[in-house]
């Protein structure tokens, strides 16, 4: 391959090198960025409906609590405790998908409180107290009344707290995460910026290439060779010619050389 068009291959390559490269290195950055955003989507969507279970688990279980212990209707025992076990298995989910698991402590703390709470309740409450009147005559236990107001409901008033801190706990892990999606993206625009400022001077110096030693050249040959047809002015091209610019103009000096002689 010859100087000239060596020069400009290996420009019009780095040209395309430059532009893969930069476009593998962008394309990572922002699978990295996606990735990350659908992350975090992910993990608060999966709080909310795992906190939401939480809060309809404790609902219920306070709604059977209160019609168990308050007004004796004891067929909503199994009702009580089915809502507990809904409550620590939605728990032990958040646990074990967790990244910060520091905002469950407090949760786990209330909800083992409930569970003893319930239970001590389940086996020693419901059997000590008398026999209850049917519901619809309106009939409610002062003992068992006494007994939710004064143990049960500050422990479900911690509870639910608990679980509405958790709700909200991706939220204050947002800062964080939001920090480093920011630093992925200007690293993924960053490639993109470098490779363009390095194409813009490889273009121009291919320009300055082309116009220094293709383009004036060959405008100077023209209008030599124009002049030299026409008026007879010898033909004379200054400048530093190289490679296959040079060739010609040596070509075209052999020429008129060749028909002034044919001419003699």
């Amino acid at each position: 391959m010859t100087g000239m068009r060596r020069r400009v291959t290996i420009g019009f390559l780095s040209i395309v090198c430059l532009l893969f490269f930069s476009g593998m290195v962008s394309l990572v950055e922002l699978s990295r960025l996606s990735r990350d955003t659908d992350g975090i989507l992910r993990t608060n969507q999966r709080n909310i409906e795992l906190a939401k279970t939480m809060l309809d688990a404790a609902h219920g279980h306070n709604v059977a609590l209160i019609r168990l212990a308050v007004f004796g209707e004891r067929q909503y025992d199994s009702l009580c405790m089915a809502s507990l076990e809904r409550l620590e298995s939605s728990l032990q989910a958040a646990q074990h998908e967790a990244l910060e698991k520091s905002f469950l402590d407090s949760l786990a703390f209330a909800a083992t409180e409930l569970r003893l709470l319930t239970d001590n309740y389940l086996a020693f409450g419901v059997s000590e107290r008398p026999a209850s009147k049917p519901a619809a005559a309106g009939y409610a236990d002062p003992v068992g009344a006494r007994w939710y107001n004064d143990q049960y409901e500050a422990v479900y008033e911690r509870l639910t707290a608990a679980i509405k801190s958790y709700m909200t706990s991706t939220q204050s892990s947002l800062a964080p995460r939001t920090e480093q999606m920011k630093k992925n993206a200007y690293r993924a625009v960053t490639p993109v910026l470098i490779s363009l400022s390095v194409m813009i001077a490889i273009v121009l110096m291919l320009f300055y290439f082309m116009s220094i030693y293709c383009v004036n050249p060959i405008v100077q040959m023209n209008k030599g060779l124009g002049d030299w047809l026409t008026f007879r002015v010898p033909f004379a091209v200054k400048g530093d010619l190289k490679d296959e610019v040079l060739e010609l103009r040596e070509k075209i000096d052999a020429l008129i050389a060749l028909l002034k002689q044919n001419k003699a």
